[in-house]
């Protein structure tokens, strides 16, 4: 395929592998164990980096220390697998030539357990931008404009894959075209920030999809 100069910039957690749920129960034990009095911490924090999770919610620094390596122990005993139609998406843009970028919070430790768990994630992405790489965390637009960056492609003329609240706000703000995926949150929360909202990759018709981004 022609360089369309168009790209696809995906999130991490709930977009292409399964794991918001044990996040959720993992930042609720964390919640338990270091308590911070914020009810249902688990949901406000998703799509943060874990340094904006830290300095919003933790007062001392031996405290953010602590919370961090309870979250890499709890990380480490996570088994990754892909979300269904995630890789199948992954492969019909990887033959298709078209460039794809990963925009994840998740910070160099967590990645590099996945790619212990799921190697061959590397394969089908161009760029991959972590939390380590960013200032701010979503819902700026740091991320997905840096990710556009890198693919040499305007971030207008990006979709970005998202699943948190967080997420599409940063999909938005970087005046991308924002395709919301529910389940992570239902399809209600996210409509108002996504220009469409889907239940899994297997619902995007990619060649309606093309042409959209070629228009914008």
């Amino acid at each position: 395929m022609a360089n369309l100069s168009i790209g696809f910039l995906f999130d991490l957690d709930g977009v292409i592998i399964d794991s918001e749920t044990e996040y959720s129960k993992i930042w609720a034990q964390i919640n338990r164990e270091f308590p911070t009095g914020i009810e249902n911490l688990e949901q406000k924090i998703k799509g943060c980096t874990l340094s904006k999770i830290l300095s919003d919610n933790y007062d001392d620094e031996s405290t953010r220390k602590a919370v961090s390596m309870r979250l890499h122990q709890l990380e480490n005993l996570m088994h990754y697998e892909f979300l269904p139609f995630a890789r199948e998406f992954l492969i019909s843009l990887k033959n298709l030539g078209l460039p794809c970028a990963l925009v994840t919070s998740s910070d160099n430790d967590k990645m590099s357990h996945l790619r212990e768990e799921l190697p061959e994630i590397w394969e089908y992405f161009d760029f991959i931008v972590t939390g380590n790489l960013v200032k701010a965390s979503k819902p700026s637009p740091e991320g997905y404009l840096l990710g556009a960056d890198k693919l040499g492609v305007q971030s207008n003329r990006c979709a970005v894959f998202e699943d948190s609240l967080q997420g599409v706000k940063a999909g938005k703000n970087a005046n991308s075209y924002v395709v919301g995926i529910a389940g992570t949150l239902p399809a209600s929360d996210l409509a108002p920030f996504s220009h469409i909202v889907i239940n899994n990759l297997s619902e995007i018709n990619l060649d309606n999809l093309i042409h959209i981004l070629t228009q914008r």
